[in-house]
């Protein structure tokens, strides 16, 4: 089983729900990423997505979109970003890694090569914003050679052959976007619409479905995570530790962010 595969059955023997923080890879500073990644999993991460800083991050929020360009301007670049994974992997070689961003990164590295060298990185899965599910076939085939899970997305607008497509076919966990529009309009999540769509989603996936967009704390993490298999929370946390002077501090407050929604989770 790959390690997205014994989290999650871990997670049902257990009756829990998946935490998965995003945090945008070299942000507050190239020195955070390692020390913010683990202080996650301390604190309750079951998987971590690490965004990978993208110049054009067309379904991210304002949030996530500064602290790409942030990121960048200090260099953290897609080799930047396996570095740090590697580094992780040296003390946890267990907690899941899926690579959130964009293709152009990939597709400018050499998909072969991105894939090859991500697992070797220690990388579980990778989700792509912008591969269109028609298109990704070659993509995915491509992945499953190398042992790369190719996370697939799925919105209130996915229509009905669309979505019998994605749940036939994706890899790891199947990503609901709670709403139509930009990472972090947390006042557009509407839990109770959500929670229909994820049931109806759940029954036909052959994989975990598990939310995000719009969860910002503790209480709508709870409220989302009743009708899926686990929640992602990204703009909040990303906001937390945009002013973190160090790495010590960005963990510290990586932590006591997360530690709240892992206890709303379990509870």
């Amino acid at each position: 089983m790959t390690r997205l595969e014994t989290r999650f059955a871990e997670l049902k023997a257990a009756g829990r729900k998946a935490l998965i923080p995003f945090v945008t890879a070299g942000d507050p500073s190239l020195e955070a990423t390692v020390p913010v990644m683990h202080a996650l999993v301390e604190a309750g991460a079951d998987v971590i997505e690490l965004g990978v800083p993208f110049s054009d991050p067309m379904a991210d929020g304002p949030t996530i979109q500064r602290s790409s360009e942030r990121a960048l301007a200090r260099g953290a670049g897609l080799r930047y970003v396996l570095e740090a994974v590697e580094v992780f992997r040296r003390q946890d070689a267990v907690t899941p890694v899926v690579l959130m961003g964009y293709l152009n990164p990939v597709e400018i590295h050499g998909a072969e090569r991105f894939a090859a060298e991500a697992t070797a990185a220690g990388v579980d899965g990778a989700l792509l914003v912008d591969l269109p599910p028609e298109e990704a076939d070659e993509t995915r085939a491509l992945f499953d050679r190398h042992g790369l899970a190719l996370v697939a997305l799925a919105a209130p607008t996915t229509s009905a052959g669309r979505l019998a497509m994605l749940c036939d076919t994706a890899r790891g966990y199947l990503y609901y976007v709670s709403f139509t529009g930009v990472t972090g309009a947390s006042e557009r999540l509407d839990t109770a619409a959500a929670g229909q769509h994820l049931r109806q989603i759940r029954q036909r996936s052959r994989v975990p479905v598990v939310a995000g967009f719009g969860i910002r704390d503790a209480a709508s993490a709870r409220a989302m995570a009743a009708d899926a298999d686990g929640v992602v929370v990204g703009s909040a946390l990303v906001s937390v530790l945009a002013e973190a002077g160090d790495g010590a501090e960005a963990a510290s407050r990586a932590a006591a962010f997360l530690a709240p929604l892992r206890a709303a989770l379990d509870g």
